[in-house]
């Protein structure tokens, strides 16, 4: 039985989300993106990060869709912050220009300001994770070939990014299929077997899986050079989507929330929110 619910792939849908145009998404992730990356602003992002979740729910995207990535952030997540306490965990209290101290241990004496500027990187990671979720999920491969083209990107790299993303729900499709075969075989790869037996088993099946996924990929490019694919300066797109009311809204949407970021960065006197002032 192939696990169709962690197919981390576009997902067809009749939401508001999923009638924007491909463009509009495209624009939007890179300018929201962009400005939490460079904000620490702690009240914007935590808007960012609600708008975000909220917007997870009404693409009626489910958790087992994506619980397997959330989770795999999550660990990777809590590796950076580990890191970042420990190679300098006094850069809270240096930005901040204050000390109050919660944890006196010496080098790892633990302060307000470093658990706030955690808790910052925290929120980025919150504000930018669904947001790429969402685009992969609820956009058409094609329709994100052909923004990329619009937005002046090559067509052969577009054509070749759409066909990444449809060949991904491939591989997964193919692993799962393969992992059930295995357990039907009595090789077990669930949770109910050891981390160590799950991790061999998971490159018994990955690396042939690579191998064969190059194969395929060669096949792909033979087949498009024959049909003369790239021989044009130009094409056109079969599914291109002109711009409407709503991709304008979002769009303009986009350009508020950057020049918020602006305006903080103003009030601020810097990228920093200081609550300890």
């Amino acid at each position: 039985m192939q696990e169709d619910d962690k197919i981390l792939g576009y997902q067809p849908g009749n939401t508001f989300i999923h009638r924007l145009n491909a463009t509009t998404k495209l624009i939007f992730l890179l300018l929201v993106s962009i400005a939490c990356m460079v904000t620490y602003d702690t009240r914007f992002l935590v808007v960012i990060c609600v708008f975000s979740l909220i917007c997870l729910k009404l693409a009626g995207i489910k958790w087992r869709q994506i619980s397997f990535i959330v989770k795999f952030i999550i660990v990777f997540a809590i590796i950076n912050l580990i890191a970042v306490f420990i190679f300098q965990p006094t850069y809270g209290q240096e930005l901040y220009g204050s000390k109050n101290v919660l944890i006196s241990a010496g080098y790892f004496t633990v302060t307000k300001e470093e658990l706030f500027y955690l808790l910052n990187l925290v929120l980025k990671y919150i504000c930018s994770v669904p947001l790429v979720l969402l685009f992969l999920l609820t956009t058409n491969p094609s329709q994100f070939a052909s923004s990329l083209n619009k937005i002046g990107v090559s067509y052969k790299i577009s054509y070749a990014v759409s066909l990444a993303l449809r060949y991904i729900p491939t591989i997964q499709t193919d692993y799962w299929a393969i992992s059930a075969a295995q357990q039907a075989r009595g090789n077990e790869l669930s949770k109910k077997a050891s981390l160590g037996k799950r991790i061999k088993g998971t490159l018994n099946i990955v690396i042939p899986l690579i191998f064969s996924s190059i194969e395929r990929i060669d096949i792909i490019s033979t087949a498009m050079q024959l049909r003369r694919f790239g021989s044009k300066k130009k094409r056109s797109w079969y599914v291109y989507k002109p711009f409407t009311t709503k991709d304008y809204f979002v769009t303009a949407m986009a350009i508020f929330l950057v020049i918020i970021v602006v305006i903080l960065w103003h009030i601020n006197a810097g990228r920093f929110f200081n609550p300890f002032k």
